[in-house]
């Protein structure tokens, strides 16, 4: 009988270890309202975004500042600055490019580079893109072949904030492919417009045209995306660089469904609507948000955010 108690004590220490593991971030502090037990009093970090399943994006830090995002299938963002600005960032892994909710098989990567205005504000974005895919195996062989290049594409972000307001008003993508020996020729072009109620986002409508001669075309594509009924407790998502929320959003050319990363506050209910059809019908999501005694968001859309201390 002592024999299986000792095994029954030693099988709860090991228990006791590995729970107490969990909850600790890769520096060893602890994490914040995993069991909405109050959160934090101090200054502190967002550290994950998870689901039921599995883990959004976890965000690591090199003193104040968050240097390496990684996502789903350990895709890997590295963030580097000159001074306190984001200067580049580089991405590798895998994205949702056609906004099924599924990541694509074909892997990207990018790096985007970010110059300022004599006033601070972001004011443009170029990036290079490469499209890498596994050709299908050829008989006999039965596996795919490796990840071999399928394009290369470069595109120009113009960013424009209110000179009245100071909030971010628009961006104006170009995009072309990226051919060696060529002259780079813009073939697409999009424009975002954002509208706000007070200092949150309310709509982002993005529409969407090819380039002729270095001119636009007509619109070709139209979404709206509206977002609605706003709390007054505090996003996560203030705790990330305003820049780097610009670049995720641009990570594929319809992720504008994130637009309520820009705002400080958490909206309840937020819509989709393709302004293609002749009689639009918006898509409409809605949640209830859980917080923390520091007013803090920490479950919402079926999303879990962890904080730990700054």
């Amino acid at each position: 009988m002592k024999q299986i108690f000792y095994f029954i004590l030693l099988i709860a220490g090991f228990s006791s270890i590995y729970s107490c593991k969990s909850l600790l971030d890769e520096d060893g502090n602890p994490l914040l309202d995993l069991n909405n037990t109050g959160g934090l009093s101090g200054p502190r970090a967002l550290y994950r975004e998870i689901t039921d399943k599995d883990t959004i994006a976890e965000y690591q830090y090199s003193g104040l500042l968050v240097t390496k995002v990684i996502t789903d299938s350990a895709s890997i963002t590295n963030i580097m600055y000159s001074g306190d600005k984001i200067s580049q960032i580089n991405f590798n892994g895998f994205l949702d490019l056609d906004g099924n909710g599924k990541l694509d098989k074909d892997s990207v990567s990018y790096t985007q580079l970010f110059t300022y205005a004599n006033n601070s504000k972001l004011q443009t974005i170029s990036e290079n893109r490469s499209t890498f895919r596994r050709p299908p195996p050829v008989p006999p062989a039965t596996t795919p072949g490796p990840q071999t290049l399928l394009k290369k594409e470069k595109t120009s972000y113009r960013i424009v904030y209110s000179n009245s307001t100071g909030k971010l008003d628009s961006i104006i993508m170009r995009n072309g492919p990226d051919v060696a020996g060529a002259p780079l020729v813009f073939t697409d072009y999009s424009r975002t417009g954002y509208t706000y109620v007070g200092d949150n986002v309310s709509k982002v409508v993005r529409f969407y045209g090819t380039m002729a001669g270095g001119a636009p075309g007509p619109v070709t594509n139209k979404y709206s995306y509206e977002y609605y009924a706003y709390d007054d407790q505090v996003s996560p998502f203030t705790l990330l660089p305003h820049v780097y929320k610009i670049s995720r959003l641009l990570s594929t050319v319809i992720n504008d469904k994130e637009s309520l990363i820009l705002s400080p506050n958490n909206p309840k209910r937020w819509s989709v609507t393709d302004l293609t059809p002749p009689i639009p019908t918006p898509i409409v999501k809605s949640t209830n948000y859980v917080y923390d005694l520091q007013t803090y968001m920490t479950k919402g859309y079926g999303i879990n955010y962890i904080y730990k201390p700054q």
